[in-house]
């Protein structure tokens, strides 16, 4: 099943006043690029999810952003720095005997002072904090997979539409093709009689003409070439891979081909119907880019 590189994912685990929150948004682009935001506190954790996440999405710009709450009991601590308490008091203590004052140094009066005490976060179980994220990462991916896969099931219907309008259009010019070469012929064998005012004409010169013509106007090979190039196209839609770059290369062959009987067909019906064609594959093109 073919994958869109545009889609969104969310996702989240709770346990124990503990939550995850994760999303994840990709957009198109030629390579692959992950990009995690998350808190600080769990910053060890940011090779892990980008691992996780780059493995189960190989083309894309994806960007993850994760949000972490601990509403335990145990998920704050305070503590005291007793090198700055023992500093306090012993210039609380040589202010009371400088100016004989009353002592009531007390532990209350002590805690007031600055940065006595420090309310931090209580040490995480690494391990256990990873099962949590991984979790809430993989309900994202899931999520986000499922939406891509929707999407690029739409950008596949509408590759075969095109692939089948296409094809319609080179079978048009293959009927033409053969035509091209009779009316030639005509109008050459029509001018030669008017220089020759009715005089006889070389055969074996027109003939040679006609086939010199015939040769540099031929436009078999690229029809061949192209129609497999679409048959190609339509076997890698039903891959069950990335199949982007792939395309991405035949989309840029089929250019070629119909480039080149641009060129060498001189004949407006087939003309036009080169332009067409054009428009329908700078179409594919513009599809095929937003596939993984």
């Amino acid at each position: 099943m073919i994958r869109s590189m545009t889609g969104f994912g969310r996702g989240d685990c709770q346990e124990d006043g503990k939550e995850f929150q994760v999303e994840i948004k990709t957009v198109n682009h030629r390579y692959s690029g992950v990009f995690v935001k998350l808190p600080r506190q769990i910053g060890f954790l940011e090779e892990k999810v980008r691992d996780m996440v780059g493995k189960a999405i190989s083309r894309g710009k994806i960007d993850v952003y994760i949000t972490y709450n601990n509403f335990s009991d145990d998920s704050k601590c305070v503590l005291f720095d007793e090198t700055l308490a023992k500093t306090y008091i012993s210039a609380v203590e040589a202010l009371r005997d400088k100016f004989g004052l009353r002592d009531d140094i007390s532990v209350s009066l002590i805690s007031k002072y600055p940065d006595v005490l420090k309310v931090e976060q209580a040490e995480e179980d690494e391990e256990k904090i990873w099962l949590m994220l991984k979790t809430a990462v993989e309900n994202a991916l899931s999520s986000l997979i499922t939406m891509r896969e929707v999407e690029g099931e739409g950008l596949k219907t509408d590759l075969l539409s095109r692939a089948l309008y296409i094809e319609k259009i080179l079978g048009e010019i293959s009927l033409r093709a053969p035509d091209v070469v009779k009316e030639y012929k005509l109008k050459l064998e029509s001018r030669i009689k008017d220089l020759l005012e009715q005089q006889s004409m070389d055969e074996n010169r027109l003939a040679m003409e006609i086939a010199v013509f015939a040769d540099r106007c031929s436009i078999d090979e690229e029809i061949v070439r192209l129609g497999s190039h679409l048959g190609q196209m339509r076997e890698a839609l039903n891959i069950q891979q990335p199949i982007g770059r792939k395309l991405d290369f035949l989309i840029q062959e089929m250019n070629r081909e119909i480039n080149t009987i641009g060129s060498k067909a001189n004949d407006l019906s087939i003309i036009r119907n080169v332009v067409e064609i054009k428009s329908e594959i700078e179409k594919l093109r513009e599809q095929v880019q937003n596939i993984e």
